[in-house]
């Protein structure tokens, strides 16, 4: 009986000695996708691999597998973004695809209408035409941010129509018709491309005019474009 109550007791300190060692002989995808290189396999990957090929960077298979080709896609991905070009995708290179990168990654909410589409196409055509890509998908990314942000309408004609928000619905530029740029910009937006790390506001600093904007954090400037938290 001695003998039983002794193994019991070492087995229960031998436990609770064990879980105060972080991750002892664990390792998750939640804990290495937060970097992903050359080697790391997992949904994340997949998830990076899918992204990058819908953007035009990849053209491998998108197999979870982070080989030669979803590294060569990464670096052409941070080259095009303004990124360090190492082929390693850390937290600004996966926040800059709209990836969260946890062991729960999913791709953004698809659940928006082709009108949605259509009117985010048409706020970006509007306000940033004349930008680069990466910029015109930033606008776009602008108006999914605040769509969840709890300052803002929940809605995408909630958030562009919102008063004073934004000069192309103000100045009318609204109604244009969108080329394929900007409505391939704003699908890109909405399937979670975010070069802004997370931006709910841009200005154009020669023509802002408001001092309350400039108060605002700086994320990144693309283009002709300031964008802030």
């Amino acid at each position: 009986m001695k003998k039983i109550i002794i193994l019991a007791f070492c087995f229960v300190f031998a436990f609770s000695m064990l879980m105060f060692i972080p991750n002892a002989g664990i390792k998750t995808e939640e804990t290495s996708a937060i970097v992903l290189k050359q080697g790391n396999t997992g949904s994340t990957v997949k998830l990076m691999q899918q992204k990058l090929k819908n953007w035009g960077y990849y053209t491998g298979a998108v197999d979870g597998i982070f080989g030669a080709k979803t590294k060569a896609a990464v670096i052409y991905f941070q080259k095009k973004n303004g990124l360090t070009a190492d082929g390693i995708a850390g937290p600004k290179t996966l926040a800059a695809m709209g990836i969260v990168a946890t062991a729960d990654t999913s791709s953004a909410s698809t659940n928006y209408s082709n009108n949605d589409v259509t009117l985010l196409a048409r706020l970006i055509y509007g306000e940033a035409r004349g930008e680069s890509y990466v910029g015109q998908v930033a606008v776009g990314a602008v108006v999914m941010n605040r769509i969840k942000s709890a300052s803002f309408p929940n809605t995408m004609s909630g958030v562009i129509y919102q008063r004073n928000a934004f000069t192309a619905v103000n100045d009318g530029q609204i109604n244009l018709t969108p080329n394929a740029t900007a409505k391939k910009a704003a699908q890109d937006a909405m399937n979670g491309w975010d070069p802004t790390y997370g931006a709910i506001y841009y200005y154009n600093p020669k023509i802002a005019t408001s001092s309350w904007i400039f108060s605002r954090q700086t994320t990144i400037v693309i283009g002709n474009h300031i964008f802030a938290k």
